[in-house]
C-alpha cells in the first residue's frame, strides 16, 4: 500500500476516532453506539442530528469539515472504518462475535474467487453473516480491482449494532448492496446469487422451532448455525455456484458433522478445505479453515483432486505466494477442467 493511502487511512481514522470520543463522553455512551451516529452523519455532515450541546457540536462541525468524500477510494474507507471497529471492541470490550475478520484473510477469499470467476463480467456475492460488512466489502473491492467484474451484492446481519455498522459502510464506500437486518436462520428472502461467502459465526443456534426444514438441523437439542447457514446460503446459490466459508478446521470431526455430510451428497461437491495459518488463533481447537463448496448442476463436477492442505505462514512471503501458485493450478487442471 503507497505512503499517500496509508496518510488517508489514519486521516479518516482521526476524523472518525475524535467525533466519537466527542459524542462518547457528551453523550455518556459506548464507542461503538457513538461510531455508529459518526458513520451516519459524517458523509452528510449534518452535526444537528446529534443533539449535541452547542461546544461539542461546534468541535464535530470542524472535524467533519476535514472529510470530503471525493478524496477517499473505497478500500481506503474501508480500512479506517476497520480501524474504528477494531478500537470500540477494545474500549467497550465487546463479545467475541464482532471480531473482524483480518484483511490476510479476506485477501486470500477474494483471491480464491478471483481466480475462478476471472473471465466473468458480472458476478453475484451474498453473506449470510455478513457482521460489520468488512469481508464482504473487502472482497467487493478487491473483485472490483484484479478482474474489474460488474458486482451485485447482498449481505444478512441479524445484530442492531452491526448492522448499522455494515450498512453505513456500505453507504460510505458507494457499493451498492441489498442489505437484509433479519435472522438468516427464518429463511430471508435473500436473492440467487453466483458466490456465497461468509465468516460463520460457530457455536448452537438458540431457537428449534426455526431449524425446521433444514437438513443440516440436530436431531437432538440445538443446532450448529454454521451448518444450517451454510444449508441456507448454498441453498441460494445457482447451479454450479460456488461457497466460499470460513468454518472450524475441525468441523467434519464433531459429533454433529453426520448430518452435515449426509446433506451435502448430492447437493453440494466438497472441493477444497484450507486451513489457515494456526499462528492467527490462540489454539488448535480454534483454527479456522477455508471451505470451498460448489453447487450441483450447471456443468459441474467433483474435482478430479479436492484441494487440501493448509496455508505457510502469511509472513513467511515466499512460501505463501508458492501455496498460491499451488491453488492457481489446482483451479486450473482439477477444479475448472
Amino acid at each position: 500500500m503507497s505512503i499517500l493511502a496509508e496518510e488517508q487511512i489514519e486521516r479518516f481514522f482521526n476524523v472518525l476516532n475524535q467525533s466519537s470520543e466527542i459524542i462518547q463522553k457528551s453523550k455518556d455512551q459506548s464507542y461503538l453506539d457513538s461510531l455508529i451516529e459518526v458513520l451516519d452523519t459524517v458523509q452528510s455532515g449534518d452535526v444537528q442530528a446529534l443533539n449535541l450541546a452547542k461546544a461539542d457540536t461546534t468541535a464535530v462541525s470542524e472535524i467533519y469539515a476535514t472529510f470530503n468524500r471525493d478524496d477517499y477510494d473505497s478500500e481506503v474507507l474501508r480500512k479506517a472504518i476497520q480501524m474504528a471497529v477494531l478500537k470500540a471492541i477494545k474500549v467497550d470490550k465487546i463479545q467475541a462475535n464482532y471480531q473482524i475478520t483480518p484483511d490476510t484473510i479476506a485477501n486470500v477469499v477474494g483471491y480464491l474467487i478471483a481466480g475462478i470467476f476471472n473471465e466473468h463480467h458480472q458476478l453475484s456475492l451474498l453473506d449470510p453473516a455478513m457482521g460489520t460488512g468488512n469481508l464482504l466489502t473487502a472482497v467487493a473491492n478487491q473483485l472490483s480491482d484484479s478482474i474489474g467484474v460488474k458486482l451485485s451484492v447482498s449481505g444478512i446481519e441479524n445484530d442492531d449494532a452491526m448492522f448499522e455498522l455494515a450498512a453505513s459502510s456500505f453507504e460510505l464506500q458507494h457499493i451498492h448492496a441489498e442489505l437484509f437486518h433479519e435472522d438468516t436462520i427464518q429463511n430471508v428472502l435473500a436473492p440467487m446469487v453466483d458466490v456465497a461467502l461468509s465468516d460463520l459465526p460457530v457455536g448452537y443456534y438458540p431457537i428449534d422451532a426455526n431449524t425446521k426444514g433444514y437438513n443440516t438441523r440436530s436431531t437432538t437439542g440445538h443446532s450448529y448455525v454454521h451448518h444450517l447457514m451454510i444449508e441456507f446460503a448454498m441453498n441460494h446459490v445457482n447451479k454450479g455456484g460456488f461457497g466460499f466459508f470460513l468454518v472450524p478446521s475441525q468441523i467434519f470431526k464433531t459429533s454433529e458433522a453426520k448430518q452435515l455430510l449426509k446433506w451435502m451428497q448430492g447437493h453440494v461437491y466438497l472441493q477444497g478445505l484450507l486451513n489457515l495459518p494456526t499462528e492467527l488463533f490462540s489454539n488448535k481447537a480454534s483454527q479456522k479453515a477455508i471451505m470451498i463448496l460448489q453447487n450441483t448442476g450447471g456443468g459441474a463436477k467433483q474435482a478430479k483432486q479436492i484441494m487440501l492442505g493448509e496455508f505457510p505462514s502469511f509472513k513467511d512471503q515466499t512460501a505463501f505466494q508458492k501455496f498460491l501458485t499451488e491453488i492457481d493450478d489446482w483451479q486450473r487442471n482439477d477444479l475448472l477442467q
